[in-house]
């Protein structure tokens, strides 16, 4: 609710204006995907030499053992005319306007368009390369030999410099491209030089321009008096520019280490990596009617498709993503990939923090069900709550909530703190953390809130967070594994929590968890112990105070030493800020009293305004719902930029020449503003955005469920329409 609202008819006004002022319109977006084929039947032994793309959308590739063409997702050989088959062309090239296809091969060229008639014959061997202008005029060249043929003549060509490595075509004028020159066809038989420089690797025509690129970047000239457009433009993800092209009016750039686009606003987009192209070395780029371009690489094409789609067909995408090969248990899990080619080849794996990882999943579901009424959703939210139950069933303990559990002799993660269930074939993973307490209070809190429906479901959902908080009672506030020790991370004792001094983020997370924790407690069960252990907690401990410490103050804090761990080195812990937030929505919303909600309020405000850099669209939406600010551009961009294949690669972006970089710094930020989320590696919210590069190898895949939570979350609350 908007502050200073009126209660009674005028709060749902305020509600309702509030909602409408903070909504982010679910407009259609370009949503980039990575599309990458093989050659069939091949080992990798060709070599791949060229793409074209016909006005029929049809591609080619062009290699040494042959003709090949993209028939569904691979690139198979092109015998299509029996004629043709089995011959390997030296060329190939799209007529200009047309976008007819022609054929080069060592003594002749052709096409197979207007019935076939277009032919040339030549000595044998004196030509390698072709182009094709929309009056029908070939140019032939090869070595320092040139000619264009017309109506049936061959016009040869003198006067050329050095050897020609590149044609082009533009405005039906042909260009000569050597390497330390670029020559322009007239009708003279001397080629005219019109541009001339050492390490000339690539040119492009858009309009009356000529772009240069070189190992150290591109410029501009004029097409008409070759008077510089625009100086040497060396701020761009890789100077050294293999390739450039031009396709309504972008251009593309293909280098060494992947492609890169100009962006209207002058930035760039950068495509590398695996999750983008199978090779990052460019050897040539083509494009499609719809602007998709194809990038060859030397062992494959790659496509990258511009989809047009909504964030509610992302998030369809990501939901049947999860159904089909995500669910292990119950729980929504990263999978490991035995086949990267075949992302259904995988296998499904536990993980130390499958609650909390979990909890967005079910999260989801719960906001899901709460907007739209599908039973679906609520049927995966009380699938996903029993995985929650089994935590505590499968194991001997009373209230103690095992990390995981798995079938005996199958388990992936850590191979220590694993211990027999008492149910048969099966184990269960103790050293439990408070990372796995959010996900719990998180989970119970928008179950109760959003999907339970009768008494006994109410009781379910109660008795769970009942004996995990009885648990840390009756243990002094710790969670205490099977050994009768408390585990590491799960420590809410205040002789623990207050040990730390104000500067260390811990003193302030710990309670806040806990705290968020026996409120939901108390509110869920009716249990005036709860109650009692908050109150007692914050006014004889400090826990309200603690909470309330502003997070300006957390700093590098030397040799505040846990068991082995410096706890006040090694910057901003991004655990920490996902912990809270999660815990915030629990925090706010079951609060005992309006005091304290004006209390929390300002400290999620205190934490949101620091994230703000980081524009994580779930972090702007839980302040929504619970203070009531948000930064609806961050949220938008956050959710369009989300990647659509979550395939963890390795990606690197140190690099790059076209960003700026700070100074090292504590909350270990890079850069001055984030880049795209296309551009960076997969992570899920307990990582430094700001990180330019990492991966996992391309050996395991995420859920989706991080833009699932925000983006039912935010559909709940109004924010996405």
């Amino acid at each position: 609710m908007m502050k200073g609202c009126l209660p009674g008819l005028l709060a749902w006004f305020c509600f309702w204006s509030a909602t409408v002022s903070a909504q982010v319109e679910d407009r259609p977006f370009i949503q980039a995907v990575s599309h990458q084929y093989k050659v069939a039947g091949h080992d990798g032994q060709l070599r791949l030499k060229k793409t074209v793309i016909d006005y029929d959308d049809i591609v080619y590739v062009l290699s040494d053992k042959g003709l090949f063409w993209l028939f569904e997702d691979k690139l198979i050989p092109d015998i299509r005319y029996s004629s043709l088959a089995g011959k390997i062309p030296v060329d190939i090239y799209a007529q200009e306007g047309t976008g007819y296809l022609y054929y080069l091969y060592e003594d002749h060229f052709l096409t197979n368009a207007l019935a076939g008639k277009p032919y040339g014959e030549f000595p044998s061997g004196k030509y390698q390369l072709m182009a094709v202008n929309h009056t029908g005029e070939v140019l032939l060249a090869g070595g320092k030999n040139a000619g264009i043929y017309f109506r049936g003549q061959l016009r040869e060509l003198s006067g050329i410099p050095s050897d020609i490595i590149k044609v082009h075509v533009h405005e039906g004028v042909f260009y000569l491209q050597t390497k330390d020159s670029l020559l322009k066809i007239t009708a003279s038989s001397k080629p005219e030089r019109i541009f001339e420089m050492k390490g000339l690797q690539s040119v492009a025509f858009r309009k009356d321009e000529i772009l240069i690129g070189s190992h150290g970047g591109y410029k501009g000239i004029s097409l008409t008096d070759q008077s510089q457009r625009f100086d040497w433009q060396r701020k761009v993800p890789v100077p050294d520019i293999y390739h450039l092209a031009v396709h309504g009016g972008e251009l593309w750039a293909g280098t060494p280490e992947g492609v890169f686009k100009r962006q209207p606003d002058g930035g760039f987009r950068y495509y590398a990596s695996k999750r983008w192209l199978d090779d990052n070395k460019v050897v040539d780029m083509g494009f499609d009617s719809k602007g998709n371009p194809y990038i060859l690489s030397p062992t494959g094409l790659n496509e990258i498709e511009f989809r047009k789609v909504t964030l509610a067909d992302k998030a369809a995408h990501y939901e049947a993503k999860i159904r089909k090969r995500h669910i292990r248990f119950g729980f929504s899990t990263e999978t490991k990939l035995t086949d990267p080619d075949n992302l259904g080849m995988n296998v499904l794996v536990d993980d130390d923090n499958d609650g909390l990882w979990t909890s967005f999943y079910l999260g989801s579901m719960a906001f899901k069900y709460a907007t739209t009424g599908d039973g679906k959703a609520k049927r995966y939210a009380w699938e996903s709550f029993e995985a929650f139950e089994r935590l505590l069933s499968v194991n001997q303990l009373e209230g103690f909530p095992s990390r995981t559990f798995e079938r005996t002799g199958y388990k992936v993660s850590g191979p220590t703190k694993w211990r027999t269930s008492p149910d048969k074939g099966w184990e269960w993973k103790g050293h439990t953390s408070s990372d796995e307490f959010v996900g719990y209070i998180f989970v119970a809190a928008v179950m109760d809130e959003f999907v339970v429906e009768t008494e006994s479901e109410k009781k379910r959902v109660a008795d769970f967070i009942d004996e995990i908080l009885m648990h840390m009672i009756n243990n002094d506030y710790y969670f205490v594994d099977i050994d009768g020790e408390p585990t590491l991370w799960g420590r809410w004792n205040p002789e623990y929590i207050n040990w730390y001094p104000e500067t260390v983020v811990d003193r302030k997370l710990g309670s806040t968890t806990l705290i968020a924790g026996l409120q939901l407690g108390y509110a869920l069960t009716g249990k005036a112990l709860y109650k009692e252990e908050a109150y007692r907690l914050m006014e004889k401990h400090g826990y309200l105070d603690n909470i309330k410490i502003d997070l300006r103050k957390i700093g590098a804090t030397p040799d505040v030493i846990f068991q082995g761990h410096n706890m006040g080195d090694g910057g901003w812990n991004h655990s920490d800020d996902e912990m809270a937030f999660l815990s915030y929505w629990v925090l706010y919303r079951y609060a005992f009293d309006e005091q304290l909600k004006k209390d929390y309020a300002w400290v999620i405000r205190n934490h949101w305004e620091i994230e703000k850099p980081e524009r994580n669209a779930l972090w702007s939406i839980i302040t929504y719902g619970t203070e009531g600010s948000i930064d609806q551009q961050s949220v938008r961009w956050h959710l369009e930029g989300f990647p659509w294949d979550l395939v963890r690669y390795d990606v690197k972006n140190s690099h790059r020449k076209d960003l700026e970089f700070l100074e090292p710094n504590f909350r270990g930020q890079t850069t001055p503003n984030l880049i795209h989320q296309d551009e960076r590696r997969i992570i899920r919210h307990n990582t430094n955005p700001f990180e330019l590069d990492g991966g996992r190898g391309g050996r395991t895949e995420l859920t989706g469920d991080e833009y699932l939570l925000p983006y039912w979350m935010g559909r709940y609350l109004g924010v996405i329409p």
